[in-house]
């Protein structure tokens, strides 16, 4: 189907909130858990803008309606036709057609985060810590078990949680987020100190945050994931990011 989520007005583009995050250096992986978090090392990521949110439906509604793009699968079934659900099962290459869309209405250079960018929005400007709260684990916190607890048929609406120290939503958890990068499993070992963009080239794309289909459906920090670009996931939506530009961004403190 190509059309909107149901009760969803057809609505002209209204340009994502972004929250800036500066400037600066982390450390990015984890060294206790999987190989392909290690090891620990210091990068250096230049200011840019996240949306505080996922592309929700209403958002790709309108891209769908500007090109003529067919609904994802899933679109207008029950328990994925809220507007402000955030989009699923988009591809990636799907994802990047929608960021380009998106700077060709705007004139801004929109488009998927690396990974070190994901990475240091959602640390939120802490260090060492596994989730963006501290130390304890998801199913330790009653927020969690609000939210998470039981069967879960679907996403979430978006921003129904706590933001992070930047002000963004749902970073560790709702659907898998894509990024721009190729995955490959050691690329931490060779990755660049500076704006790391991934390997040059891969069969898989790398991707971030939870999923409401998992187990424990928070993700930690660190935690990488990855399917083929071309797959169609019903746990996996997107985000956008920015370059910097002073107006218009919502100025946190780190």
């Amino acid at each position: 189907q190509t059309g909107s989520p149901r009760n969803l007005p057809s609505e002209t583009i209204i340009e994502p909130i972004c929250a800036l995050i500066p400037a600066g250096d982390f450390l990015m992986g984890c060294e206790q858990f999987r190989d392909d978090e290690r090891p620990v090392h210091r990068v250096w990521v230049d200011a840019f803008e996240m949306a505080i949110f996922p592309v929700r439906s209403r958002d790709f509604a309108v891209f769908m309606q500007s090109t003529g793009h067919p609904a994802p699968p899933n679109w207008n079934q029950p328990g994925f036709d809220n507007p402000d659900h955030p989009v699923v099962a988009v591809s990636w290459v799907e994802a990047q057609k929608y960021c380009q869309w998106l700077a060709g209405m705007t004139g801004r250079d929109y488009r998927l985060s690396t990974e070190a960018e994901w990475e240091r929005a959602a640390r939120g400007g802490e260090e060492g810590r596994p989730y963006p709260w501290g130390d304890d684990p998801p199913q330790d916190r009653p927020e969690y078990l609000q939210r998470w607890g039981g069967e879960v048929p679907g996403p979430l609406r978006v921003g129904t949680g706590t933001p992070n120290p930047f002000g963004i939503f749902d970073l560790c958890e709702n659907v898998h987020e894509w990024c721009a990068d190729w995955y490959k499993t050691d690329y931490y070992v060779h990755s660049p100190r500076h704006n790391p963009g991934g390997p040059a080239a891969g069969e898989r794309r790398a991707s971030r945050g939870g999923s409401w289909r998992h187990h424990v459906k928070v993700s930690r920090l660190a935690a990488r994931s990855s399917i083929p670009p071309t797959f169609q996931y019903a746990d996996y939506g997107f985000r956008v990011v920015r370059a910097h530009r002073l107006e218009g961004a919502i100025e946190m403190e780190q």
